[in-house]
């Protein structure tokens, strides 16, 4: 959606900077709309805007992929006989197109309602009342599974319990989700039984199995804390060879297994996110090789297949302790990756293949 909002802004001369994004999330298109047009001054009413927003979307749903852990969400609730209800501020037609690409969310959710069906759009309440009234259920027994403020501010109105699943950066916008129950940097964090509901069961060796992911590139300097201050090396990427995953993939600690040029294949465990221990502006992929290695490796090919997720990224009050919960972390993916499915991405062929541009 972003990626349409910028062409269309683009299209009136004006330079996309992303403002006011949060007083759009989760509005109605013509509400969202008119909110964008008054941020960036644009020559044209809502109707028109939304009528480009459309056309620009049209062929674009198809490549449109979950929230990581949403389809895991999903079929858990569906196989334990949870009802559930997606309340979208979209229209019914929007959201019918999108339900399409997703395999068994149509027949999952008993309840649909859009934006076009209430009243009034979130903030207000209209549309999550109207989702329990067709649930036939209490809305104090309901939970509301949110990543817009005005879709947290309608869950509570409507008596609900929320969780917020921030699209926004927390960093500059935790305020305007201070009135959710509880704040979680992913769905891969949502532990059920919390609210309730059936616990997940599905952790090997304390990590999650989750689609693969792969990237790789040349090894470079990273911050120089990691053998200085931390005394445990990482072998960082360059930015712009993992921008895609970056874009893609939520902070937190992640197992894999690493492929270095000459060198063999090893057990790894990684950051991504903005370590706030250190305050990092920019968001990083740091992998730490678990091997001790006589020298370093800068500039050689490195592949990584990212395979399991332990935690979400957190703060420490001590250096101490960020250096204990990194060799946890270290532990709970050695072990792991010795369990299938891990461990049988280490015979995987993208770790030994070179890169095509490599000599």
């Amino acid at each position: 959606m972003e990626e349409v909002l910028e062409i269309q802004v683009t299209k009136y001369g004006k330079e996309w900077d992303g403002r006011g994004s949060q007083r759009r999330l989760g509005k109605r298109p013509l509400e969202a709309a008119a909110c964008l047009i008054e941020d960036y001054d644009l020559p044209c009413t809502p109707v028109e805007f939304n009528a480009e927003s459309l056309a620009l979307l049209g062929n674009r749903w198809e490549r449109a992929r979950a929230l990581p852990g949403a389809a895991r969400l999903v079929d858990h609730f569906h196989s334990h006989g949870v009802p559930l209800a997606l309340a979208s501020s979209s229209p019914m037609q929007s959201i019918r197109t999108k339900l399409s690409f997703q395999a068994g969310w149509k027949d999952f959710f008993s309840v649909v309602v859009a934006g076009d069906q209430v009243k009034n759009g979130k903030p207000a309440p209209d549309i999550f009342l109207e989702a329990a009234r067709q649930l036939n259920a209490d809305p104090a027994k309901c939970l509301v599974i949110e990543d817009a403020p005005a879709g947290v501010i309608a869950g509570k109105a409507a008596g609900m319990q929320v969780v917020a699943v921030p699209s926004l950066p927390l960093k500059r916008d935790r305020p305007l989700y201070a009135s959710a129950d509880v704040i979680i940097s992913s769905l891969l964090d949502l532990e059920p039984e919390n609210w309730g509901f059936p616990p997940f069961q599905d952790r090997i060796g304390g990590a999650l199995p989750i689609e693969p992911w792969y990237m790789g590139g040349p090894v470079i300097k990273g911050f120089g804390r990691g053998s200085k201050i931390l005394g445990i090396p990482t072998a960082n990427l360059p930015t712009s060879a993992i921008s895609k995953e970056l874009r893609e993939h939520v902070c937190g600690i992640y197992i894999g297994w690493a492929g270095l040029s000459n060198k063999g294949v090893y057990k790894m465990v990684m950051s991504v996110g903005y370590n706030p221990f250190f305050g990092n502006c920019e968001k990083t992929v740091e992998p730490w090789i678990l091997h001790k290695f006589s020298e370093d490796f800068y500039g050689e090919e490195l592949r990584l297949i990212v395979v399991g997720y332990i935690r979400p990224e957190a703060n420490f009050t001590t250096l101490e302790a960020l250096v204990e919960m990194i060799h946890e972390d270290g532990r709970i993916a050695g072990a792991a990756l010795d369990m299938k499915p891990f461990s049988d991405y280490a015979e995987d062929d993208y770790l030994t293949t070179p890169l095509p541009n490599s000599s």
